[in-house]
């Protein structure tokens, strides 16, 4: 997992701590026919809710995973690589659900 900070004293705070802005974290595909309409499907309902900002950058370029022709434009085959951003409350937590997910190996066939 990867963490992004923020020195909040180059910001005129009176603080020197710095604070996590953003969490990135990678994951590799493992469903057999990759990241299609339903487990894109599958992807959006889980993570609708959340009210922070998630990325999901990959060699193809990046997206919001909210939206299912983003991740569709994206050709997540199986054994793709991709980093997964995520920015607000939580976000370790989310991160890691979200990396779940991706790495989730649905049950349902292409088509």
């Amino acid at each position: 997992m990867t963490y992004s900070h923020k020195n909040l004293f180059a910001e005129g705070r009176e603080s020197v701590y710095d604070i996590i802005i953003m969490v990135e974290i990678e994951a590799v595909i493992r469903n057999e026919y990759g990241i299609h309409c339903r487990p894109s499907a599958v992807i959006i309902r889980e993570i609708s809710d959340y009210p922070g900002s998630i990325t999901v950058i990959s060699d193809d370029g990046e997206c919001n995973p909210r939206s299912m022709l983003g991740l569709m434009s994206l050709g997540l085959a199986c054994g793709t690589s991709v980093r997964i951003r995520v920015e607000g409350p939580d976000e370790e937590d989310t991160a890691a659900s979200v990396k779940t997910l991706f790495e989730r190996n649905f049950d349902f066939s292409r088509g």
